[in-house]
């Protein structure tokens, strides 16, 4: 009886096929949120300075922030 060969018979063949890429899986679709104006919870890293900035009246330093992304908004389009 013959034993089969330890090795494969072609070892190119056999390293390529071990380290084939792997298929990423697709990236879920985002779908936009269904009421409108609605707020969505996000982490942006931003300078320290434009944060002081902000934070200088108290609290609603977040509202600032978006109120001034409007206005930037509104601007440019």
């Amino acid at each position: 009886m013959a034993t089969p060969p330890r090795r494969p018979t072609n070892p190119f063949a056999a390293a390529e096929a071990a380290f084939k890429p792997a298929k990423k899986p697709a990236a879920p679709v985002r779908e936009p949120s269904t009421a409108p104006n609605v707020r969505e919870l996000v982490s942006i890293r931003i300078d320290r300075a434009v944060l002081d900035h902000f934070q200088e009246d108290g609290p609603g330093w977040q509202d600032r922030i978006n109120d001034a992304l409007r206005q930037w908004l509104a601007a440019k389009g």
